[in-house]
């Protein structure tokens, strides 16, 4: 039962990818895709720079699917742990064998 509402827990607070690039297709040049994943700092950087006078803003366009899964990975770990589950089912990876 714990892990079921951890789940749904997980579920209210992930990111989608699609939302961050429809946001950064109108907000962009102001950081709005980064406001939505969470980096506050970047943001309001983007914010006065208008995106690094849109040169951020472009290289976001190939990060922001990178972003949004390191930004799910970290609240998904957060959530589980909350709820004292051990997450080996999201990105984890063999250690080294010795």
């Amino acid at each position: 039962m714990s892990v079921l509402r951890a789940e749904s827990e997980y579920d209210s607070v992930k990111k989608e990818a699609r939302v961050a690039y429809l946001i950064w297709v109108f907000s962009g040049i102001f950081g709005g895709h980064r406001f939505y994943l969470g980096d506050t700092g970047r943001s309001i950087a983007m914010l006065f720079t208008l995106g690094g006078l849109g040169v951020w803003t472009l290289i976001d366009l190939f990060l922001i699917r990178g972003r949004v899964r390191a930004v799910n990975r970290s609240r998904r770990a957060a959530v589980m742990a909350r709820h004292g589950i051990v997450d080996v089912s999201f990105g984890s990876e063999p250690g080294p064998a010795g």
